[in-house]
């Protein structure tokens, strides 16, 4: 049986080429929206970190109706650290939208989200997006993506798609380049036309995946897939087994059935082949779980979540200034927290160590886990991280392997020399290097994960902030050597208390500093940056004694310079691996492992 008034789609695109944009638009030509309604930009990204950084974090659904047809739509992410959230909703959809910019073409994740969907025989539907950007090149940009199809091995069907053009911010798309600029029902009827509608036996013993899973203080997991067979009905009597896990075998209820209809989700009583929905009251659900019918449980296969490749310390903090901004501040708060991100996170992994204070928590990348870090913060956690660190693999002749990351970087042709001596020294290799339009060059490295932890920063500094760097998780390889993180020293506070400008005056002819007057110090609080490959103590809590001939106005002669702010990223990228980041509500410092000098001295003598 096909459903022939449902399509299932997924946008999918690299990061930044107007996925979230598109789906306004299309929510806005199927009237999900009032004529005089007042619409955010990118309202899918409802997380407020999603709508600071607009990025998109989290796979959202919506769906919408054209003529009678009723299209489901997933906005996925297009952030290589996300791509787990990728690989797993493409098994809800007969269909995809590749979303390409009409100026910069085709980025490392196209290649990443296209191939995914080309394996799982996907046809799809090329979206040349942005077209009225002035610099905007869609011929060439169309000989690009055909060029990565035959470079992914598509077959003649798939390289038979059709290609719109389409500007999401105006609102338009159209099958050719001369047609008229009216709204997005060209690629609504491109849509209908060339998904093939989902197909199953509605009389059949019930099937479904599960893809995504949402979570609800109030009624707990919710399993969101597609039914592939059979029908879905509350109050069913069913049984969950799993692909990758044959002992599993568990009787359950559906308690609640949702379908979606525009941004809401919506209470049905049943739903048939084909129809994505959300089921919720079922405890201890898991992605990649099969709802099936007690009479023929049979597992739906699912392929399994990449593994994380990096890995960082969450610990109690123990500083002095510890547990006075933070609400949750105890080693049980904190481990609850993180198990409860497994819930939604299925690229995430939290592991107890031997202290009971200490949690290992590995990710797809250094982004992963900052969201996870800034998500924490904002709900009141207060807590310490260590310096992230790539995990490793040994083979049967017992060799070290590590993850290597493919590195696509733009920048004007001034800075290549900069970034190649960089990368290099990081145990880069230069793959290719290749001009591309406004004076910009495309170089490729392959080059290890760790090597680009806490590079970032630097990149944006060597290149004026006019380069762009894309990476994306390549392979494991043997391992390259040892490698020096980082070539500046920090300045660390010498005692507690309270900052002086005198103090302070004195410490900023040895470098940066990370603090102004009137901040809360400790000893072993690293205060600043060392432009030179040692530490140094300083005292910022200093005060100027005052004697008959030297009055306190002299003071206000002192100058500052304006202390170097930090963002959460870039601490996490200058902290050693000597150090960690104390993360609270209110501030991030970074300090020393080991607070006492001497006792740090011993411990660097033993090194």
């Amino acid at each position: 049986m096909k459903r022939e008034d449902v399509r299932n789609i997924a946008i999918i695109a690299h990061v930044d080429h107007g996925k979230t944009t598109l789906v306004d638009e299309l929510l806005k030509c199927s009237g999900v929206f009032r004529a005089n309604q007042e619409v955010v930009e990118r309202v899918m990204d409802s997380n407020d970190l999603e709508r600071e950084r607009g990025i998109t974090i989290l796979s959202k659904n919506t769906a919408v109706f054209y003529k009678d047809t009723k299209i489901n739509i997933i906005d996925t992410p297009g952030h290589a650290d996300f791509g787990g959230e990728v690989e797993r909703v493409l098994k809800m959809v007969n269909g995809v939208i590749l979303v390409v910019d009409a100026y910069e073409g085709p980025m490392p994740q196209t290649k990443f989200v296209l191939k995914k969907a080309l394996e799982l025989e996907l046809p799809a539907i090329v979206c040349i997006n942005k077209i009225d950007r002035p610099e905007a090149r869609p011929k060439e940009v169309i000989d690009e993506v055909l060029e990565l199809f035959m470079d992914l091995d598509a077959s003649d069907e798939q390289l038979d798609c059709p290609f719109v053009f389409a500007s999401a911010r105006a609102g338009f798309a159209k099958k050719e380049l001369t047609d008229p600029e009216n709204d997005m029902r060209p690629l609504f009827e491109t849509i209908v036309d060339y998904i093939p509608a989902p197909e199953g036996d509605e009389q059949a013993d019930t099937q479904m995946l599960v893809s995504t899973i949402d979570y609800n203080e109030y009624v707990g997991r919710i399993g969101i897939g597609k039914i592939d067979n059979g029908t879905v009905r509350v109050n069913q009597e069913c049984v969950i087994v799993n692909h990758h896990d044959q002992e599993k075998l568990r009787k359950v209820k559906i308690g609640k059935l949702y379908q979606f209809d525009g941004l809401n989700r919506v209470e049905v009583q049943e739903a048939t082949v084909g129809d994505i929905v959300a089921v919720s009251g079922i405890t201890d659900l898991h992605i990649g779980d099969t709802i099936c019918s007690p009479e023929n449980p049979e597992a739906i296969p699912f392929q399994k979540i990449s593994e994380p490749t990096i890995a960082m310390n969450f610990m109690v903090n123990d500083s002095p200034l510890a547990g006075q901004e933070g609400k949750y501040v105890t080693s049980r708060h904190i481990r609850e927290r993180l198990f409860k991100e497994l819930n939604t996170d299925v690229s995430l992994r939290v592991e107890e160590t031997d202290s009971p204070d200490c949690f290992k928590v590995s990710g797809r990348g250094e982004l992963h886990l900052s969201v996870l870090i800034e998500n924490m913060r904002r709900e009141g956690y207060e807590f310490a991280v260590s310096k992230a660190e790539v995990l490793y693999k040994y083979n049967e002749r017992n060799q070290k392997l590590e993850p290597m990351e493919l590195a696509y970087i733009d920048v004007p042709e001034e800075f290549t020399g900069t970034v190649i001596q960089k990368l290099t020294s990081r145990k880069g290799e230069l793959q290719g290097m290749s001009p591309v339009s406004g004076g910009y060059t495309r170089l490729e490295f392959s080059i290890p994960s760790r090597g680009l932890i806490g590079y970032r920063g630097e990149f944006m500094t060597d290149t004026k902030g006019n380069g762009i760097m894309n990476t994306i998780f390549d392979d494991y390889a043997p391992y390259k050597g040892d490698l020096n993180y980082r070539k500046t020293g920090s300045l660390i506070a010498y005692e507690s208390g309270e900052t002086i400008t005198y103090g302070l005056f004195n410490a900023q002819e040895r470098g940066i500093l990370f603090v102004g007057p009137g901040e809360k110090v400790y000893g072993g609080m690293v205060i600043g940056q060392n432009p030179k490959a040692e530490d140094i103590e300083v005292n910022v809590c200093k005060t100027k004694k005052l004697t008959n001939t030297r009055s306190s106005s002299a003071d206000e002669a002192l100058k500052l310079v304006p202390k170097k702010e930090m963002s959460l990223e870039q601490c996490l990228e200058f902290i050693d691996t000597d150090e960690l980041l104390e993360v609270t509500p209110a501030n991030l410092r970074i300090r020393k492992k080991i607070l006492d000098p001497t006792l740090r001295k011993r411990a660097a003598f033993k090194k």
